[in-house]
């Protein structure tokens, strides 16, 4: 799943999965509150509930951080074994010690997402990956 209000970014992110074939499907979402909505209805869509998330920080309504309190709302069941991985143009140190703080978040990646940032997240995640 992308979380980011920028469908350019959503875009060429999901080329970079799709060419790499990293997933069997690719959710892209354009702001958190529709994220939260899509994961807490995964019995309407259960072949498409995401085990990667991709969540941008700065977004207008809820952002990353407003995200990710949300997401811990959800029960287990619907936040199943994801990892959420910020994917964001901050270069903010105090943002990325925040995430490394936060035990939901499995990564801080500047963008854009690339083949290898893809395959280093696969490979350590994911042992099915080739």
């Amino acid at each position: 799943m992308l979380i980011d209000d920028n469908p350019d970014d959503n875009f060429y992110h999901e080329r970079i999965i799709r060419k790499n074939n990293s997933a069997a499907h690719v959710v892209s979402v354009e702001s958190g509150p529709g994220a939260i909505e899509f994961l807490a209805n995964k019995r309407d869509h259960e072949d498409m509930h995401p085990d990667l998330i991709f969540l941008d920080i700065n977004m207008p309504g809820m952002n990353g951080w407003e995200f990710i309190e949300e997401y811990k709302k959800l029960s287990e069941e619907l936040q199943g074994k994801m990892l959420v991985v910020m994917l964001t143009t901050s270069d903010n140190p105090d943002d990325e010690a925040r995430a490394k703080s936060m035990g939901e978040l499995a990564g801080f990646k500047t963008k854009p997402l690339t083949k290898e940032m893809l395959e280093e997240i696969t490979k350590k995640y994911y042992s099915t990956f080739p």
